[in-house]
């Protein structure tokens, strides 16, 4: 080994001591925050989010411009940091090359990539430093933290691949027998236009090029820790560690033990969110992908998901080194909290909780879990709450619903159709085979009852053994748990548990999606596990098998429709086509027209976590932004699959005097049943 052999394993030592320094410092920061133990589940489904998003990066290629770009930088990133280790290794042991450890073939075909993937990259960043100097990104403004870090690291990846090239080329000129013109064709090309240099100029040339490339390595390495590119390092673990990836449906809200967690309900500062929330604060590539989705922003209100995990991330930059004893607290630290000093009360209740953010995100951070857990300690632990939303709390609390009507009249809406009640069954010793969970919407707002009939209709026409609970139906409790009262949530939702339970249910079909979400993939949190179906869902099941009577004129006063897609049918569960199937069947003759902002990429009606029951007092409303796409369709008529949609889009039409009609899919069939 030589002096600069002995010079260079030295640095690499300090620099990776100094990594490994920093990385444990990241993780107890990480180790503030609360367990949770439900990331080491779900194998195969991990790691086939870790391939797709993380490896392949389906995410990014939502994007048609900068996706592409970014995949190509990492992909890049890589494949040549194969070839980095190569090069720290012969640093240290001369004469070390993989090619000791390959077939010829194969160490030839790596060194081609290595060429290949460092000409792609330079092209990305190229393109990448166009934009940010040219083009004005709307998504990229206004929040990042290191507005320059961005141009920073683009140019100090420029000059890795830059100075990985000179090495090459010039240790060719240097050593001509080295030369590998079919192997690294671009180095090759790069030195014989670099020929002319006397062989001892190249040689000192290459020792140039090499130590810089080699200090630029160990030196971006160590820069990462203190940039928001550290997703660089924290991505493809945070992606394989994400909601998306664990058992049950994307959008389940964790268990709140309301007597283990009695001294904290919900977060007031990081060290109240889980370990793996502050991890995504550490992968945050701050690309302004969410904020550019979410309805609440992009119709003028405060909220940014971006600027929601900044906060968590410096929060916890400033609040972990003085739990952990490293630096100590000041008056003005003590006296702030994530939720009272970053984050403000007017960001956390404009959140519709409809997951575009989620969805959205290229490293599956999840940031409706940390609005989520502010919510719950907002409303659990501070009795801090909209004013509007006491009524809502008050009647479900007293009358098993959001809103005052008497628990008597649930089942009204069947006077005259001959639907038994479970109760009324089990009294002459008979079963239903699917209980149909109505609703609160379903069972007292006079718009969405023509939704309820329209599917019983179905159902009966089908022979369909149905029954329905009646006025032992409460509200499944899905708008106080998205509004933060879980208290009121849980009681809620095992009381409904222990009614299905008397009467041994199974199978529920339901009209509303916020039901099916709450049934199906909360309710297991309480004992209740059952099979359920929304109605899109068991109608199109139900024509497939020829079961639905139809008449067979296709003469309809309505030829066009768009079908707007609700989030806790789409995002939250993936159920885009079975509405447009049923459309399709029922009216095969109709034209089905899609918005700008369709399935998962679509626009929320604004409606959901809790927000149908405050105003919006900020920007433009968020359904008369999603209106406005259905006007611009042409269509004469806009299907839904989900009361709350029904409700605000119907709204948001009458208002302006518009022809266009808003039908539920079940009044689109039932109006053609034979």
């Amino acid at each position: 080994m030589t002096a600069s052999n002995g010079l260079f394993a030295l640095i690499i030592v300090a620099a990776l001591g100094f990594f490994a320094s920093n990385v444990q410092r990241l993780v107890g920061f990480l180790r503030i925050g609360r367990l949770d133990d439900s990331r080491w589940d779900a194998i195969p489904r991990r790691l086939a989010n870790l391939i797709t998003i993380g490896v392949f990066q389906k995410k990014i290629f939502r994007d048609s411009i900068a996706g592409p770009m970014h995949a190509a930088i990492f992909w890049g990133f890589c494949i040549l940091s194969a070839g980095t280790v190569e090069f720290l290794a012969a640093g240290v042991v001369p004469g070390f090359s993989f090619a000791r450890f390959m077939p010829q073939w194969a160490y030839r075909f790596y060194m081609g990539n290595q060429d290949l993937w460092g000409a792609l990259v330079l092209g990305a960043l190229a393109l990448a430093l166009f934009r940010r100097l040219t083009k004005s990104v709307k998504r990229l403004q206004g929040a990042e933290t290191h507005p320059n870090d961005p141009l920073f690291i683009l140019s100090w990846i420029g000059l890795l691949m830059i100075t990985m090239f000179l090495t090459e080329a010039f240790h060719m000129v240097g050593h001509p027998e080295a030369a590998t013109p079919f192997y690294r064709p671009i180095s090759f090309a790069l030195a014989q236009m670099v020929a002319f240099v006397p062989v001892g100029a190249a040689n000192v040339i290459h020792g140039i090029n090499w130590w810089a490339h080699g200090l630029l390595v160990l030196g971006f390495l160590n820069y990462l820790p203190y940039s928001k590119h550290l997703h660089v390092v924290a991505s493809l673990p945070n992606v394989y560690l994400s909601n998306t990836s664990g058992p049950g449906q994307p959008g389940v809200m964790k268990y709140m033990d309301l007597e283990g967690d009695a001294e904290q309900f919900g977060a007031k500062d990081v060290e109240h969110l889980s370990w793996k929330s502050l991890l995504d604060g550490f992968s945050c590539t701050e690309c302004g992908r969410c904020t550019s989705v979410c309805p609440a922003n992009t119709t003028g209100k405060m909220l940014s998901p971006r600027k929601i995990m900044i906060n968590v991330r410096e929060r916890l930059e400033t609040r972990a080194p003085v739990l952990l004893g490293t630096a100590a607290g000041s008056a003005e630290h003590d006296a702030k909290t994530l939720l009272d000093g970053y984050i403000t009360e007017q960001e956390l209740w404009a959140c519709t909780t409809c997951r575009a953010c989620v969805q959205e995100c290229p490293v599956s951070i999840d940031q409706l879990e940390v609005i989520l857990e502010l919510r719950r300690n907002l409303v659990l632990g501070e009795s801090r709450f909209p004013e509007e939303v006491v009524p809502a709390f008050e009647s479900m609390e007293q009358r098993g619903s959001p809103w005052a009507f008497d628990p008597g009249e649930r089942g009204k809406w069947a006077d005259g159709m001959n639907i038994p009640t479970m109760a009324e069954l089990a009294e002459r010793g008979e079963r239903a085979d699917v209980l149909y969970f109505v609703g609160c919407m379903g069972s007292f707002d006079e718009r969405a009852k023509k939704t309820t009939v329209a599917f019983a209709k179905i159902m009966q026409a089908a022979g369909v053994n149905f029954a329905i609970l009646g006025r032992e139906e409460k509200c499944n409790g899905d708008p106080a748990r998205r509004m933060g009262n879980e208290y009121l949530y849980q009681t809620l939702a095992r009381e409904t548990v222990d009614t299905l339970a008397k009467y041994e249910v199974r199978t529920i079909v339901t009209a509303c999606p916020h039901c099916m979400h709450q049934l199906g993939n909360e309710y297991p949190q309480f004992g209740g596990n059952y099979d359920v179906i929304h109605h899109s869902v068991f109608i199109e099941h139900l024509m497939a098998q020829g079961r639905v009577p139809l008449r067979q004129d296709l003469h309809e006063a309505v030829s066009t429709f768009t079908y707007h897609d609700s989030c806790y049918l789409g995002r939250y569960n993936q159920i885009y086509d079975a509405p447009r199937d049923t459309i399709r069947r029922a009216l095969p003759v109709v034209n089905l027209v899609e918005m700008p902002r369709t399935k998962d990429k679509g626009l929320c009606c604004g409606a959901g976590g809790g927000r149908m029951w405050m105003e919006e007092t900020e920007g433009k409303r968020i359904n008369a932004e999603r209106a406005d796409e259905a006007l611009a369709t042409g269509a004469q008529a806009v299907a839904v699959a989900c009361p709350f949609c029904m409700t605000m889009l119907n709204d948001s039409l009458t208002s302006r005097d518009s022809d266009v009609k808003v039908y539920d899919i079940a009044e689109v069939v039932a109006e053609r049943l034979a």
